[in-house]
């Protein structure tokens, strides 16, 4: 019998990369065109914040959970629980993500946006506008087929990049907002790189720098 330390992370996973990706595949033809929908509400993140006011916070916060609790229910509990058994656990890691963003931003109207007046919240905003953007474009060139693209408010992987960067532009850190999408940026890197992904460190990295700068902007504020 091996003994713990002789497994590598790829002996934990339960499926194959094309299973994975194949999963991805079936998710988006059943919902199309929801996609576009959701890159609609994604654009305008940051017309909102530029414009600012009052309801700026609660609207981005509530286009947010609604990505959240959408990923929550529509991809991890309906599709990828029945390859990973885990997903049932990230499908309520994600709902509560998004009451978290609706308790915060749209009850308590606690999430106040910078409109980009500092180098940290610009960083949040590349941060953003990559993972709307940029994102399925690297998939894209990284061998990735058109339909099975992750996509803003329907994938988690560039939801969790477009929240932490809109929590970056945020005047307070909110501590309580960056746990989850932190940890996620920790258990998709290591799928990803379980199956030898070649973007497996993006989300650690990007995790990592949102880390870092929301540490300093809560050190000198």
């Amino acid at each position: 019998m091996e003994v713990w330390w002789t497994y590598r992370l790829e002996d934990f996973l339960l499926f194959s990369p094309k299973t994975y990706y194949r999963l991805y595949e079936l998710y988006n033809a059943e919902i199309w065109p929801l996609q576009l929908l959701a890159l609609a509400l994604g654009v305008t993140i940051p017309a909102l914040i530029r414009k600012g006011g009052a309801g700026c916070g609660k609207a981005v916060s509530a286009i947010l959970a609604l990505g959240w609790v959408w990923v929550a229910w529509g991809f991890h509990y309906r599709h990828y629980a029945t390859i990973n058994w885990a997903a049932a656990w990230f499908a309520a890691a994600f709902a509560l993500q998004a009451g978290l963003l609706v308790w915060v931003g749209v009850v308590r109207g606690r999430l106040d946006l910078l409109p980009f007046r500092d180098a940290t919240s610009r960083v949040g905003l590349g941060v953003f506008l990559f993972a709307l953007l940029i994102f399925p474009l690297v998939e894209l060139s990284l061998g990735r087929s058109w339909g099975g693209l992750g996509v803003f408010g329907i994938s988690p992987d560039p939801t969790v990049l477009a929240t932490l960067g809109v929590l970056l532009i945020a005047r307070q850190g909110h501590g309580l907002l960056l746990l989850i999408p932190l940890a996620w940026c920790a258990v998709g890197g290591a799928t990803l790189w379980s199956m030898g992904s070649a973007e497996a460190l993006l989300l650690p990295a990007a995790g990592l720098l949102v880390l870092v700068l929301a540490g300093w902007r809560r050190a000198h504020t």
